[in-house]
């Protein structure tokens, strides 16, 4: 007899997903390296309130201690350790001369304002939330120092690991200069993914390969479009890294094209793309490369682009080659953070945040708490509330979960470790676990409760770990309840905000195909900000879908909407081939994208959905093919 199992609901299903992939060593060290030997030093030089401080900055640096280019994580670690110290400097003076009403307006006001930029980007919304935490903590911490040492305390904590970040080479990255191995495996990515793309077309994992393509592309662009003191790439490897990612862009462009068609490629058309990761990862030549059969458009489009990149690869050529990224102005973030789901995101954090402020103060006036720390329902609130950390059910699952666990573990640790050195020893360890529990957020609730219910046991405040399991449940209640409220404007704002951006980046895209201009670099730039905005979307959207069904039920339709606007990104990308093949577009391409847009346009009406700022596309006929 066949056993079958229940289908798990969307909601509960997400809460078991963990990502994949190796182990991130080279984090997993520079955890290790961070809180805990900060924390030992603070000891040894009996200056432990500061050393916490700094204990902190590191761990939450560490969270967001991702791979990529050492120049990228200079924005993705001190953005929000800046945000983090300003937050704490104003927390800590708010705690001191407000009275609690006060106080909990100006956390309200600072909820607004770091929802709104959750809507901006992934770093900025780590801003936001580091904002948030650094308030919390100075407002709810009382440490025997003044605030602005305190927010330079935590500001040298994250400045430390990101330190170690710019300067530890990463295990095998000796092929070239070190300085630039995340450069180096992002661009190689992309060519990974290129081939496996093309050994996908024609059967049905094209379109994950395809969406795959997309990340590692973001991934590379990210990697290398990260801050710098010149306007240009300043050493000739990194010039020669950019040069590599442009010679990339054909080549996906013609194996996206070949994947629209659906016609399978012989073994060789991948090959090449391989042979061109292997050469970007060992900082060598290529040596000739199998060039497919010239039988379609697609395919002479990409045996042109592989010779293309040899070249490129094989004279080294110092020219600056553009990213081909188009930058958002502060006009573009404000309006994004203002936007409709910037003001929904904005709301509701202010009202997590604000909601947890107010009663964790009033249950420490009751004498509740049994300490006299009460920044941890706040700083729970700011995790929970956050979109992009996952459905609203999952996060508040895995939180309570994670909570429970971590307190339970340090429960038991701190009745045999000795302290102060047991204490620092555990710090040190959860330090380096961080980067491999960040791939489940219940582990790495756990993690992160450990480590800090250890700092503040070395800090004097006794064991707590049955207030704090109490603590989180009640944050876990009042992010369920403030989610589910009713809100200002259409809910799903977020995720119909994404959707009308990737919509004006394929109308901008496709307009520029049709007008047959024979500026590649423009429409790379396009196609490039068409997936990137669509990939967005389809994020917040499989988010929504997850959520539970009272909520899930305000963006349904819009996966439909995403698909047709995937269909029509990919057409006109097969379109752009075949104009550079044959100078111009037939009637029944122009017809088939007419026919997408008008079923686009006619789906979007249905669930309501308006573009931002996009202008109407003319379509243009020709008498021939």
């Amino acid at each position: 007899m066949t056993r079958v199992l229940p289908v798990l609901p969307p909601w509960l299903a997400h809460a078991f997903r963990a990502q994949g992939g190796p182990v991130p060593w080279s984090a997993v060290t520079r955890g290790a390296l961070a809180a805990g030997p900060l924390l030992l030093l603070a000891v040894l030089t009996d200056r432990i309130p500061l050393g916490i401080l700094a204990a902190i900055g590191a761990m939450l640096a560490g969270t967001n201690d991702r791979p990529g280019s050492r120049r990228a994580s200079v924005k993705r670690l001190g953005m929000p350790a800046l945000a983090g110290s300003v937050g704490l400097l104003v927390g800590t003076y708010g705690g001191q001369h407000l009275a609690a009403v006060p106080l909990t307006l100006l956390l309200t006001g600072l909820g607004l304002v770091a929802g709104g930029a959750v809507a901006v980007g992934p770093a900025a919304s780590a801003a936001g939330s580091q904002l948030l935490v650094g308030a919390a903590v100075g407002a709810g911490m009382p440490l025997p120092a003044p605030g602005w040492l305190r927010a330079l305390a935590f500001l040298a904590g994250a400045g430390w690991l990101l330190a170690l970040r710019l300067a530890l080479p990463t295990p095998g990255s000796l092929a070239g200069d070190f300085r630039f191995d995340g450069e180096r495996d992002a661009v190689a990515g992309v060519y990974d993914a290129i081939a496996e793309l093309l050994d996908a077309v024609g059967t049905d994992a094209a379109l994950a390969r395809r969406a795959a393509l997309t990340a590692a592309l973001d991934h590379a662009q990210d990697a290398l479009a990260g801050p710098r003191l010149r306007r240009h790439a300043s050493s000739a490897t990194e010039r020669r890294l950019h040069a590599q990612y442009a010679a990339a862009l054909p080549l996906a462009e013609a194996a996206t094209a070949l994947a629209w068609a659906g016609e399978a490629a012989d073994e060789r058309a991948s090959e090449g793309p391989r042979r061109l990761a292997a050469a970007v990862r060992g900082n060598n030549a290529t040596g000739p490369l199998p060039a497919p059969h010239r039988s379609a458009p697609a395919l002479r489009a990409l045996d042109d682009a592989l010779l293309r990149a040899a070249e490129t690869f094989d004279r080294a050529d110092d020219a600056q080659q553009r990213l081909h990224t188009r930058r958002r102005t502060s006009k573009d973030l404000l309006r994004a953070a203002l936007g409709s789901g910037g003001r929904e995101y904005g709301l509701r954090i202010a009202l997590c945040f604000g909601a947890s402020a107010a009663i964790a103060q009033a249950l420490r006036t009751a004498h509740w708490h049994g300490h006299q720390y009460w920044y941890w329902l706040p700083v729970t609130a700011v995790w929970l509330v956050k979109p992009d950390l996952g459905p609203l059910a999952s996060r508040v699952l895995s939180r309570a979960a994670g909570t429970v666990l971590g307190a339970l573990v340090f429960a038991g640790f701190a009745a045999i470790l000795p302290r102060p050195e047991g204490l620092v020893a555990l710090v040190t360890v959860c330090g380096a676990l961080v980067p491999v529990a960040a791939r489940h957020f219940a582990a790495q609730t756990a993690v992160v409760t450990l480590l800090v219910l250890a700092l503040v046991m070395v800090g004097g405040e006794p064991q707590a770990s049955v207030s704090r399991i109490g603590e989180t449940l009640l944050a876990c209640a009042i992010v369920l309840i403030v989610g589910h409220l009713p809100m200002p404007g259409a809910r799903g704002a977020g995720v119909r905000q994404r959707l009308a951006a990737a919509g004006d980046a394929a109308q901008a895209y496709l307009a520029h195909v049709l007008s047959e201009s024979d500026d590649r670099a423009e429409r790379w730039a396009l196609r490039r900000d068409a997936y990137r905005t669509l990939a967005e979307a389809r994020t917040a959207i499989a988010v929504s879908a997850a959520e539970l069904p009272a909520l899930a039920r305000h963006t349904e339709g819009t996966d439909s909407v995403a698909a047709m606007l995937e269909r029509l990104v990919d057409t006109t990308t097969a379109s752009a081939v075949h104009l550079d093949d044959a100078g111009h577009l037939t009637p029944h391409q122009i017809s088939l994208l007419t026919e997408l847009v008008g079923e686009l346009e006619r789906e979007r009406e249905r669930l309501g959905l308006r573009a931002t700022h996009s202008r109407p596309v003319h379509f243009v006929t020709h008498t021939g093919d």
